[in-house]
């Protein structure tokens, strides 16, 4: 059985003064870690928290501009094609980085090391446990990646974004704490007036939502765009992300027909602004999308991306979709399924409210306090 936490803070004897995090490589595991921090720096400002990534990944970039400081060990993960070229230099890389980590160690004494998954956080973590010090990771996918996976074996506590990682895990290890998410992400009830003003959409029409992510997913605005025309003549507004990559592209196709109520964006500042929007969100299925998505409770179509470690986000969507609280629509059937499954679900306002109400059992919008508390618990008993 996994231990469900309350959101309750635990009073503890112990001052944290020394924390290391460690990995990145992805939003989904860098904005979880920053979360973390934040919160202890809430409750310890003077407490000195070092992160640790991948040198080149976007962590490098992300945590200074977060406030953080990092440094970075030179690793990668090991290509799929196991004669890969790229695979000859892993070897060295692994060495370098598990003497940087053990360096890093030295230099910092923390009182905890925290792994959010990505290639750092291996190397920084076995070195942490070797030296006798409390580790704990923060896994955020219904399908754990290779490097929590390994880790697991010697880490002291594993605070889990979903449920049923026991059977990658030992179970006795595993707190259920949910995903710690950014900044920024709340309660959502009084804002549609004002989101609707910020897209400059109208309050008399319903608003789809399509979120590609930064850096934009093809399928979905293939897919997007096949569909366009019929839901702007069912009357629907549509709010697309398309991402960084496609914005121009899709601009020019749309430069002499874009219907009215369409706002075409690359990337969406206020996402709390966007969701208070929707009626309804097309979206990927990463961890901390779906961790978003729960805490404002939105009817959502899930198109998990083929091209992650394993297929977790179809792993992650299959948690909420086979509870009702989703649809799931395939990466290679956007095309063939988007328009009539947006057109089918923005008809049947019924459905919408159970989808909603069903999304929002899977919020944990505590799960950063839930988190520290158990680093707090952690330190003080080791």
């Amino acid at each position: 059985m996994l231990h469900l936490k309350t959101t309750k803070r635990i009073k503890m004897s112990t001052k944290l003064r020394s924390v290391i995090i460690s990995g990145g490589g992805t939003g989904g595991h860098i904005y979880p870690a920053l979360a973390i921090a934040d919160e202890i720096k809430r409750r310890y400002p003077d407490c000195k928290i070092q992160f640790v990534g991948a040198k080149g990944r976007m962590e490098m970039e992300k945590i200074p501009k977060a406030g953080y400081p990092i440094q970075g060990l030179w690793i990668t993960g090991i290509e799929r094609k196991i004669f890969s070229k790229k695979n000859l230099s892993f070897p060295f890389k692994l060495i370098s980085s598990l003497w940087t980590a053990k360096k890093l160690i030295k230099q910092h004494q923390p009182q905890i090391a925290i792994g959010v998954g990505g290639f750092a956080s291996g190397p920084l973590l076995h070195q942490a446990s070797k030296k006798g010090i409390p580790t704990l990771i923060q896994e955020q996918n219904s399908f754990p990646g290779i490097t929590n996976r390994i880790l697991s074996k010697n880490v002291d506590v594993i605070c889990a974004g979903f449920e049923g990682l026991n059977r990658w895990f030992p179970e006795n290890k595993i707190i259920l704490t949910g995903n710690p998410i950014r900044n920024g992400i709340g309660d959502i009830t009084n804002l549609k007036s004002k989101a609707l003003n910020h897209f400059d959409l109208s309050p008399d029409s319903p608003v789809v939502f399509i979120m590609g992510g930064s850096l934009g997913a093809k399928s979905i605005n293939d897919g997007v765009s096949e569909a366009l025309e019929s839901w702007t003549e069912k009357g629907y507004q549509v709010i697309w992300q398309t991402g960084k990559r496609y914005l121009s592209s899709i601009e020019s196709e749309l430069k002499y027909q874009k219907p009215t109520g369409v706002k075409l964006v690359d990337f969406i500042e206020r996402m709390d602004l966007a969701y208070a929007a929707a009626d309804l969100i097309v979206s990927r299925a990463g961890a901390m999308s779906i961790a978003e998505l729960a805490l404002v409770g939105k009817p959502t179509i899930l198109v998990p991306s083929p091209n992650v470690s394993e297929d977790h986000q179809t792993k992650n969507a299959l948690a909420l979709t086979e509870n009702g609280a989703s649809h799931l629509i395939k990466d290679k059937e956007v095309s063939e399924k988007l328009l009539s499954t947006v057109l089918n679900l923005m008809d049947n306002k019924e459905l919408l409210k159970e989808m909603s109400a069903k999304t929002k059992t899977f919020a944990r919008p505590n799960a950063a306090i839930d988190v520290v508390n158990e680093i707090e618990k952690l330190v003080d008993r080791l």
